[in-house]
């Protein structure tokens, strides 16, 4: 099947390729390595942290969802509808919203797939309760089931909260 000249000539490629391998590393080290960067061709200058000026901070939950949005607070529940329903007693994933402002924390009749996280955080789901769960629901609630990044605008959830009061008017 192989004969001897044949196994020497595979050996010989397989050691050919081998040494051609490691000069190319030994080449490229010593055309590549440098020791020092030496100096900078240009510097970028930044402002560090104590010369930067405090971040302004927008208008207050209580002020924004005094001007708060309904309308614009239904096409932003889009995003929420996939796992919950506003229907009274409808449940998704989620339990139904429907009367959720002002209503205790776990207390919808017939979903039993809470966490205990968000019992442990509030009592009640006022206004400002809503805002930070819905800002960032793992940061809020740690343990939490519910897997959503948050809304990031505060007039966003002032504006989805607006139209959650609205549908138990």
């Amino acid at each position: 099947m192989f004969n001897t000249m044949t196994i020497t000539k595979i050996a010989a490629g397989l050691f050919g390729a081998w040494l051609v391998l490691l000069l190319g590393k030994f080449v490229g080290e010593t055309v590549y390595h440098a020791d020092t960067h030496g100096d900078q061709a240009y510097v970028i200058e930044v402002a560090s942290s104590e010369d930067a000026a405090p971040a302004e901070e927008g208008p207050d939950f209580e002020t924004v969802l005094a001007s708060a949005d309904a309308g614009a607070g239904e096409r932003v529940f889009r995003r929420c509808s996939a796992c919950h329903k506003v229907e009274d007693g409808a449940n998704g994933v989620g339990p139904h919203l429907y009367g959720v402002v002002d209503r205790e924390v776990g207390s919808v009749a017939g979903f039993n797939s809470y966490s205990g996280a968000l019992e442990q955080v509030a009592d009640v789901w006022s206004a400002e309760n809503l805002n930070g769960f819905l800002e960032d629901p793992a940061g809020y609630a740690p343990g939490t089931t519910m897997g959503f990044a948050g809304l990031g605008s505060v007039e966003d959830r002032a504006n989805v909260i607006a139209y959650l009061d609205s549908l138990a008017e």
